[in-house]
């Protein structure tokens, strides 16, 4: 019995270790790429399409306007981090578009996740300029296959137990 035991314990724990970055990468969330095969967590590819905005004047609106703090200093970080998970990030225009809608449909309405920014807050330039600082964000995330401990869970959960 303290055999089985001890197996148990030891799968509770692989369990415990590997359930975060489990749910993270059903859900599609995490990092850019695809898959374990691919070494990254997530499916979504970053956005390639044309930005208009200034990156240096946008790093200063990104601070000066708070983004930082749910969303970290690289967007991988913090209680809303996107990179990998693109959303309303796609495009320019979607970006401006999330920002503006939220503020002009219900404006009276406290945002709970973000603050509302109409275009009296934030003007269009300002926006396209954070976006073009969001744009620069890269995942720093290393492949899968180079997270040593994570093999090691990986290969002896893999193991026949028997």
């Amino acid at each position: 019995m303290k055999n089985n035991g001890f197996w148990f314990g030891l799968s509770v724990a692989i369990v415990a270790l590997m359930a975060p970055a489990v749910a993270l990468y059903a859900q599609g969330g995490g990092r850019n790429g695809g898959g374990r095969d691919s070494g990254a967590i997530g499916n979504k590819p970053e956005p390639t399409s044309p930005v208009t905005g200034n990156a240096a004047a946008g790093k200063g609106l990104y601070y000066s306007y708070g983004c930082y703090a749910c969303h970290g200093y690289n967007g991988e970080t913090g209680a809303r981090a996107f990179v990998g998970r693109w959303g309303n990030l796609s495009t320019e225009q979607t970006f401006i578009t999330f920002l503006r809608g939220r503020a002009n449909i219900a404006p009276v309405t406290p945002a709970q996740s973000m603050p509302n920014f109409s275009q009296a807050s934030l003007s269009d330039k300002q926006a396209k300029d954070i976006y073009a600082y969001i744009r620069t964000f890269k995942s720093t995330a290393p492949p899968l296959k180079d997270i040593p401990t994570l093999n090691a869970i990986v290969a002896s959960a893999e193991k026949d137990k028997r």
